[in-house]
């Protein structure tokens, strides 16, 4: 009986071992949409953007406040040191008796109610809003380039396992085709026809192949996680990619207006842009220390006493007061100078980068169409390629089979086929990503991403 229930113990053990192994590995069937769609909702990196750009709005908030009337309410309470009371007299027979001038009062209670607004600062205020509205904007391009970063990696990684399940098919496909030349071969050694050394050429051309099989599971395994972990799909998730390339011309217009259009468009361009407008904001900023600052400031008191009536008494009394108050930095060793010096350094850095990025966007959209077209052209003479192929190793196997064909002309066959086809995949996927690469330079593809 012990042994029955321990038996028991251990299969069910086993059996919550193997379950989950069995079942864990999740299969989902994703189109490029879908998979950009999960990216935008998983990144880490790309929530970490956004926190940045809200980051930057808070803080714009903030300094937008500091223009406005500012109200505080302070309150406190004071026990004093027991001293005689002020009194005068008895001067007779002006004043016959001792008269109290001034109570002496313990206890003070005081409470203030303060506005203040400000006049007049130099334009400090309003450029500081400037310089944290501007950079706020400019945060956010930032996340939108972030945005068409991220989607660009996406769609890298979703046509290279694509790229890599077709190379696997091609390769899969050639290996059935060696093994059946393979079939054949043996059949004329047993006729007598072929040498045994003609067999070992396909035996070896075999091995060959099923390396590459081997590399090419290999390539679909490691490019399924390269996905799965952009996504932020658990790493042993099978996909099943649910969209194709097709084989389409696409128009794009001419270089000159998609450079126009990207220095419109592109993120980068936008932001720092805003950056230089920041920078002149920053400017105005510290030359602000040239000029006045001037505030209103009202104060509301209710104390017990209220030091401004005489004589004190043991009561709450209410009093206000408003007062302009203006100053001026006289002398302050040259630091408004330094700070001027400063903005107009960053300011100059600035407008450098601006030149630069626009001088680099420029590049980009030259470089990235011209791929396009280069890899337009590549499908064309691949394609054409694969066809030649075809029809080069449906004639060479049938030569072969009636005996009027080398072995080796075979196997140059196959080995051109399967070159061709991949020649073929490698040329589709590129022009993919190329187009995918001239949309991210011209900054069309954020826009055109899934909600």
């Amino acid at each position: 009986m012990r042994t029955t229930l321990l038996e028991v113990l251990i299969y069910l053990l086993v059996l919550s071992l193997l379950v989950p192994m069995a079942f864990g590995q999740q299969k989902v069937s994703l189109t490029i949409e879908q998979s950009i769609q999960l990216g935008l909702e998983n990144s880490k990196a790309l929530h970490s953007s956004l926190m940045k750009t809200q980051a930057a709005d808070a803080r714009s908030s903030e300094v937008h406040t500091q223009r406005l009337p500012t109200i505080k309410l302070g309150g406190s309470y004071t026990r004093l040191s027991e001293v005689p009371s002020f009194d005068l007299g008895p001067f007779p027979p002006l004043i016959p008796n001792r008269v109290t001038v001034s109570q002496s009062i313990f206890n003070n209670y005081n409470m203030r109610l303060t506005l203040q607004q400000p006049l007049f600062t130099g334009f400090r205020l309003q450029s500081s809003s400037d310089v944290a509205e501007y950079t706020a904007q400019a945060t956010a391009e930032d996340y939108h380039r972030d945005k068409a970063d991220l989607i660009y990696n996406v769609q890298t990684a979703y046509w290279s396992l694509y790229k890599a399940n077709e190379f696997k098919k091609v390769i899969d496909e050639n290996v059935d085709q060696v093994k059946a030349h393979l079939k054949d071969a043996q059949n004329f050694f047993a006729q007598g026809i072929v040498t045994k050394n003609e067999v070992l050429k396909i035996e070896v051309q075999l091995s060959n192949v099923q390396l590459l099989q081997l590399d090419a599971q290999n390539s679909v395994r490691l490019a399924m996680i390269a996905l799965n972990n952009i996504i932020g799909l658990p790493l042993d998730t099978e996909i099943d990619l649910a969209s194709s390339i097709q084989r389409q011309e696409k128009e794009h217009g001419e270089v000159n207006a998609l450079i126009q259009k990207a220095l419109n468009l592109r993120p980068e361009m936008k932001g720092m842009e805003l950056r230089v407008k920041a920078g002149e904001s920053a400017l105005t900023l510290a030359r602000s220390g040239w000029f006045p600052q001037i505030y209103l400031t009202g104060n509301y008191y209710y104390a017990r006493p209220n030091q401004r009536v005489f004589p004190a008494e043991d009561q709450f009394k209410d009093t206000w007061d408003v007062s302009l108050s203006v100053s001026l930095d006289i002398w302050n060793w040259g630091t408004t100078i330094h700070q001027t010096n400063q903005a107009q350094a960053q300011l100059a850095q600035s407008q450098d980068a601006l030149s630069q990025l626009r001088d680099g966007i420029t590049l980009d959209v030259t470089q990235d169409y011209l791929n396009l077209n280069h890899s337009r052209e590549r499908i064309a003479v691949a394609e054409k390629g694969v066809s030649q192929a075809e029809e080069n190793y449906r004639i060479t196997n049938e030569k072969f089979k009636s005996g009027v064909a080398l072995n080796s002309d075979l196997l140059d066959a196959e080995g051109s086929l399967l070159q061709s086809k991949w020649s073929y995949i490698q040329a589709l996927v590129d022009y993919e990503l190329a187009d995918a690469r001239l949309q991210k330079a011209i900054g069309a593809k954020e826009s055109k991403s899934p909600n």
